[in-house]
């Protein structure tokens, strides 16, 4: 089996787990671009002890290269959980990012998001470079 098989992906809009990607379709060489993913945005995710989404992981894949670039790596660490147990603390951490990049090139931002319960998802926008 390939890592590549574990990943699951469907419509962020429809799926709760799979991460969507808030960027600009359309840039201009070396303009900044600022990416919002996060996971529930249409669809809310449960955010608690026992099920909750632990990271997220933002690339950038230039059009004509083999490999995409790691941009940014987030890790939510606060479920509920506290010294009192599962889902007795006030802080639950909210599955959203945001980084920024610039690039010369066009390519394709890639999102991937764990559940720790339902696993690895992805998504993908094309990003066009003027």
């Amino acid at each position: 089996m390939s890592i590549k098989e574990l990943y699951q992906s469907g419509d962020w809009k429809a799926e709760k787990h799979v991460p969507s990607i808030d960027a600009s379709e359309k840039v201009k060489k070396g303009e900044v671009v600022a990416i919002t993913v996060g996971v529930g945005k249409e669809i809310a995710h449960p955010n608690t002890t026992e099920h909750h989404i632990s990271s997220i992981v933002v690339y950038f894949l230039p059009d004509g290269e083999k490999f995409a670039l790691e941009v940014g790596k987030f890790e939510f660490s606060s479920h509920g959980a506290s010294a009192q147990g599962p889902n007795t603390s006030t802080i639950y951490t909210v599955p959203q990012a945001v980084v920024s990049l610039k690039t010369e090139k066009s390519g394709t931002i890639l999102a991937t998001s764990y559940c720790n319960i339902h696993g690895l998802w992805e998504n993908a926008k094309p990003l066009v470079v003027e």
